[in-house]
């Protein structure tokens, strides 16, 4: 009897282990579940705290590559012209950026950025003194500048990130004008072009502006950035005219050779390193894969363009031009810059060659109608920067950024999308020419805007900054257009000049 009521009592306890142990470990859970919380949280913050770290890197390293362009540009611009320019050339490609800085401080990011109207903004203008809650991102977003809301870095960033695009932009005007545009009116456009140009026209597309809700995309700025440069650089170069010396009564186009084509391949070699961080900085993400895509298809584009441009320089002229060779590379980079996040690989190869080959055309085509652009800035940065816009609305691919561009119309997309980037460069066309021949018709009434014919002669660094830039190497050209330094002023050359 004992032993059955032992077995009973065992079973018993048994069954209230198996019933309530359970309970116990829940119990035990549930006091550990406010930790368990907690270091999800913490984790969870962490993980996004490493993320804005990373972007924040990234986009700063790129933005370092892109304000390091500014060398590339002063050694092309000061290479593709004469020896006795050189100091006003580097001059200009310094303060350019210095110039860039303060404007884009004071109201360029406000205008671009600032949440206002669809055609500028009107918020946060003034030193970007406007609330702003980055880096959050999205719905979390509270601030005014609202256009950037969905790159998760601080506000100091995306403003430094912005601001060397800015620069690169009054950068592309100073080519066009060199030469014979005085420095005191190049210095006074830089900062409108910067403060008051650039930004309007980026507010349209980046900053949410009327062509963003058309449906226009341009990835990291063959409109915003170069044809906008290329526009204000055209209405600078019409209202110039010519270098002395560089058209014949009779049409007949005289070559004036830069002195330094060494510089001008280095400064190349630079853009085309600089474009790496142009291109794929504009994720402003450190988003692995589309990083590796958005390098790649940039680098074909300007390989394929380079090519193209060095086979049919050398069809035309009987020779593989190397300024030719050059400025094709640069017109393969300006023209992916729009559609680089958002087409194949192969199509960034059709981009180029075809960019390559716009751009010798294009060289040609404003030597036939008398513009002098002594580097071609028109050419690569406008044209192609056009060609590029428009190319986006050919060979975009959905794939590869869903829920953007959608496809293009070789890709079955219809004309929707290229019909917003044709109105999207028709549009930013006739506003940037039209400002910025305003403006550089007021300077030109206020202070001038070009150097006399008896200082062009001479070279502008004499003149307008007092030093040379090689003055142990003087070469004595009298008469000579196309060379360094010279004392005396050919009489007929003198007379064309006034008469322009």
């Amino acid at each position: 009897m004992l032993r059955r009521h032992t077995v009973w009592f065992a079973m018993l306890g048994a069954l209230g282990f198996l019933a309530f142990a359970p309970w116990g470990a829940l119990a035990q859970e549930a006091a550990k579940a406010p930790e368990t919380v907690a270091f999800t949280k913490a984790l969870a913050d962490q993980l996004a705290n490493s993320k804005v770290a990373a972007d924040t890197m990234w986009t700063l390293v790129t933005a370092f590559l892109v304000f390091f362009m500014n060398a590339g540009f002063a050694l092309v611009e000061s290479g593709l012209c004469r020896a006795k320019n050189t100091v006003t050339i580097l001059a200009k490609n310094f303060i350019v950026f210095a110039v860039s800085s303060v404007a884009f401080l004071i109201l360029g990011f406000g205008l671009m950025f600032g949440d206002g109207t669809p055609f500028f903004g009107t918020q946060g203008l003034w030193f970007l003194v406007g609330p702003d809650a980055s880096p959050a991102t999205g719905d979390a977003y509270q601030g005014v500048y609202s256009a950037l809301n969905w790159t998760g870095t601080p506000l100091w960033a995306k403003f430094f990130f912005q601001l060397v695009f800015a620069g690169t932009a009054a950068t592309i005007v100073s080519g066009a004008v060199a030469e014979r545009i005085k420095f005191s009116a190049f210095y006074l456009f830089s900062f409108l072009m910067v403060g008051v140009i650039y930004p309007i026209a980026g507010h349209w597309i980046w900053g949410g502006g009327w062509l963003a809700k058309l449906g226009m995309w341009d990835f990291a700025g063959s409109t915003v950035v170069h044809s906008v440069g290329g526009w204000a650089a055209l209405a600078g170069a019409l209202l110039l005219g010519a270098r002395i010396g560089k058209y014949g009564k009779d049409g007949r186009v005289s070559p004036i050779p830069g002195h330094s084509i060494t510089s001008a391949t280095l400064g190349v070699f630079i853009l085309w390193f600089g474009w790496f961080g142009f291109n794929p900085g504009s994720t402003m993400a450190a988003d692995w894969s589309a990083i590796a895509r958005i390098a790649a298809t940039t680098n074909t584009a300007a390989a394929g363009a380079a090519i193209s441009a060095s086979l049919l320089a050398w069809w035309f002229l009987g020779k593989p031009d190397l300024t030719m060779i050059l400025n094709g590379a640069l017109a393969g980079l300006v023209a992916i810059t729009a559609p680089c996040a958002f087409v194949s690989v192969p199509s960034s190869l059709i981009i180029g060659l075809a960019a390559g080959g716009l751009v010798v055309l294009s060289v040609l085509f404003f030597d036939k109608v008398k513009l002098d652009d002594p580097v071609g800035a028109v050419s690569v940065h406008l044209t192609c920067g056009v060609w590029g816009t428009l190319a986006l609305g050919l060979f975009a691919q959905d794939q590869f950024m869903p829920g953007t561009t959608g496809n293009g119309l070789f890709f079955g997309g219809g004309w929707t999308l290229l019909l917003a980037q044709l109105t999207g460069v028709v549009g930013v066309g006739i506003f940037t020419f039209g400002i910025s021949l305003l403006f550089w018709s007021l300077l030109k009434a206020a202070i001038g805007i070009r150097v006399s014919p008896e200082e062009e002669m001479e070279g502008l660094d004499v003149q307008e900054h007092g030093i040379t830039a090689y003055p142990d190497f003087r070469i004595a050209s009298v008469g000579e257009v196309g060379g360094g330094y010279s004392g005396a002023v050919p009489p007929l050359a003198m007379a064309a000049a006034r008469a322009q």
